[in-house]
């Protein structure tokens, strides 16, 4: 049994239990108060590239010049009364008032306009209704554009106001209990709930020699968060994009797949850069603990694990994916990382979350679970979608769009397949900047999951893994509740 000490640069260090019996007290506290928990600083990073408004004010001044004109005698006297500037949010706080509103402040209350629809009027920006598509929506980069400035969960005042059902992610609904444990509140501190999870091969057990020594050691590594940074759309060869990846999945102790010609060309080389290879002679950098083969090739993947690394094996749900599987299972492949398109659908029209389940319920009944580590990337819009697809069975989730929109990215053309969409970035795009972006991203959504695991009572993130029994699916009630109802889809004529 081992105590965690103070997490030094790649490595990790541990006290055995029999040097803690050997310390004295004030040695033992000592050493106890080197230790911190897992956190990521978050910093406000202001934007480059303004998001557009989420509404239009607009109020006709002959209408408010009037109603000024009509107060000012009505209440004669009451200057604070006169002068007030009747908005919560500051959208007339301006020096001349209405007369000259803000509108980046309003957030849709309509006070205003319940109060004077004569002169007054809200409406929606299409400008930012124009931004993503039917999957990426204007919602969720909003959402993202948020977190990725602040690094904190965004709570709305108005309550949940997103779809209660609906395709894709939408039509999986978690399981609450908290109840149960209403201490394990993950962000405030007060009952550590872990988000480490392993990459590589558990075995299934354990075998000692006759001395004891461990002869069937795990081949794997660990990382503090539940998510990788996937590599962006190959037609955005931006040096500041693989940087900005990089770097941050260094401050978070993730992983950033890059392109092995680019990881060597810019020196990326490092223990949280897992590099994009083709082929076992491709020039690793030193201190890579993991690479990701583009395709199943038996011959590269024992070669390039005889070189001590962890392979990673990239399988498209755009083909033959479960053959594919199949084939890097019974080759030995202990990391498969299941690509669908950017709308999280497969080759045959299915949903990610269902793939998902099916291939963790192939290795569940093969009886080798934990000798593979399942990865997935694509249609992750939201923090929300990180626990779903965990549940759906991945160890991890790979982050791709979302990243480039943490950056302030314009997504155009088609963004649905992979390596397709017009990527338009900030001018004069800042290293640290982005970086600093992407680390609140991260932020925000590790301490999304630790809500959605303290509502749930669950401890680690590790064991939310293909639990489907923290899930329920939005079509399968409506089926059980309305199946007999005439007009019903599928019910009684």
């Amino acid at each position: 049994m081992v105590l965690a000490k103070e997490r030094e640069p790649e490595q990790e260090v541990v006290i055995k239990m029999s040097e803690v019996e050997s310390m004295g007290l004030q040695e033992a506290r000592a050493r106890a108060d080197t230790y911190h928990r897992y956190h990521i600083d978050a910093k406000e990073t202001e934007d480059l590239w303004k998001i557009p408004r989420r509404f239009n004010v607009k109020v006709g001044k002959f209408g408010l010049a009037k109603l000024i004109f009509k107060e000012f005698f009505k209440y004669f006297g009451h200057w604070e009364t006169v002068f007030s500037r009747p908005c919560t949010y500051g959208v007339f706080s301006g020096p001349v008032g209405g007369f000259l509103p803000r509108p980046d402040l309003c957030v849709g209350c309509l006070r205003c306009e319940v109060q004077h629809p004569d002169f007054v009027t809200v409406t929606p920006n299409g400008e930012l209704r124009a931004l993503g598509d039917k999957y990426l929506t204007w919602q969720h980069i909003s959402t993202i554009d948020e977190e990725a400035r602040k690094g904190g969960v965004p709570v709305r005042g108005q309550g949940y106001r997103g779809r209660f059902g609906g395709p894709g992610f939408d039509g999986m609904f978690t399981d609450m209990s908290e109840i149960v444990r209403p201490s394990r509140d993950g962000i405030h501190g007060r009952e550590l709930i872990g988000t480490q999870v392993d990459i590589g091969s558990k075995p299934m057990h354990l075998s000692f020699d006759s001395s004891g020594n461990l002869l069937n050691q795990p081949e794997m590594l660990t990382i503090q968060v539940p998510f990788i940074y996937s590599a962006p759309p190959k037609d955005l060869a931006d040096d500041g994009v693989f940087k900005i990846m990089a770097t941050a999945a260094a401050e978070i102790d993730s992983m950033a797949l890059i392109p092995v010609d680019d990881v060597n060309r810019l020196s990326l080389g490092g223990a949280n850069v897992a590099p994009i290879v083709n082929c076992a002679g491709c020039d690793v950098p030193k201190g890579t603990r993991m690479v990701e083969l583009r395709s199943w090739n038996n011959q590269a993947h024992s070669e390039l694990s005889a070189k001590g690394l962890l392979v990673s094996v990239a399988i498209s749900m755009s083909e033959d994916w479960r053959s594919k599987l199949e084939e890097a299972i019974d080759g030995g492949a202990s990391i498969l990382h299941l690509y669908a398109d950017h709308h999280g659908m497969d080759g045959e029209g299915g949903f990610l979350m269902d793939t998902l389940a099916e291939a963790h319920m192939s290795l569940v009944e093969k009886g080798i679970r934990d000798r593979v580590t399942l990865l997935g990337s694509g249609g992750v819009a939201g923090a929300d979608h990180l626990p779903k697809a965990i549940i759906s069975g991945l160890d991890a989730v790979g982050l791709d769009h979302a990243l480039l929109i943490a950056i302030q990215a314009r997504l155009t053309g088609d963004t649905q397949n992979r390596d397709s969409a017009t990527v338009q970035l900030p001018k004069k795009l800042d290293i640290d900047w982005g970086r600093q972006r992407i680390v609140n991203l991260s932020c925000s959504w590790r301490d999304q999951m630790l809500e959605i695991l303290g509502a749930m009572g669950v401890r680690e993130v590790r064991r939310l893994r293909g639990e489907f029994g923290r899930s329920m699916r939005c079509a399968e009630l409506e089926a059980e509740a309305f199946g007999d109802i005439e007009g019903f889809p599928g019910g009684d004529a």
